[in-house]
């Protein structure tokens, strides 16, 4: 299993990982099996879309309709996150992509991003390939 390391900037953004987690599958030389993508935080989330500068400022605006911050969330008493962990909920922790020929078997306009939800922070990343 390798770890990527994130440093997020914003409260919340998405940030491609699709170059690194290729450059994993090349190393791990495995031809065929699966990849796994998982974040170990609460707090994020990881998805496949397209890499567009307006999907992606749609995608933000989405869930900040969908969930916003202060909305009264009893986790908020805590530590005034709530809506970073609903929208992890939304999201999901992971992703498994086929490998085909060595390669991850995404689509043409499919990329794959880690999602920030309560940065900025440090974050990381596990990448599993599997031979099968």
């Amino acid at each position: 299993m390798e770890r990527l390391y994130i440093g997020t900037r914003e409260s919340a953004e998405l940030i491609d990982i699709t170059g690194k987690v290729k450059e994993i599958v090349k190393s791990s030389v495995v031809d065929s099996g699966i990849c796994v993508i998982f974040t170990k935080h609460t707090t994020s989330g990881i998805i496949i879309n397209e890499n567009e500068a307006g999907l992606k400022r749609d995608f933000l605006a989405l869930l900040n309709e969908l969930i916003p911050k202060g909305r009264g969330y009893l986790h908020d008493r805590i530590d005034n996150n709530a809506h970073s962990h609903l929208r992890s909920v939304l999201l999901g922790s992971s992703v498994t992509i086929p490998i085909e020929k060595g390669d991850l078997a995404l689509g043409t306009w499919q990329s794959i991003f880690f999602v920030e939800c309560d940065g900025p922070r440090r974050r990381e990343v596990y990448v599993k390939v599997i031979e099968g």
